[in-house]
């Protein structure tokens, strides 16, 4: 699994690469976490307001800080 976290380092990508951590050590799975800063790139998976959360390719969140248990009901949904 690959986990990517979308924006430019701000405070809230942050928050939201922590509830990603958070997350997978909830639902007991290991995952690549990568963080995407580059604009063009961050705008190529439709993303125009960050932050964003990308799982296997598929973006699940943008514009927002997803929860922990939030990023843990989509990780389940995408390794069932």
């Amino acid at each position: 699994m690959k986990i990517k976290v979308l924006g430019p380092g701000c405070k809230n990508c942050q928050k939201l690469e922590k509830n990603a951590v958070a997350a997978l050590a909830e639902v007991g799975q290991e995952a690549e976490i990568e963080k995407v800063t580059d604009y063009a790139a961050i705008a190529g998976y439709g993303v125009m307001k960050t932050p964003g959360l990308v799982i296997d390719d598929r973006v699940v969140v943008s514009g927002k800080v997803a929860s922990a248990a939030e990023i843990a009901d989509l990780l389940r949904a995408a390794n069932p």
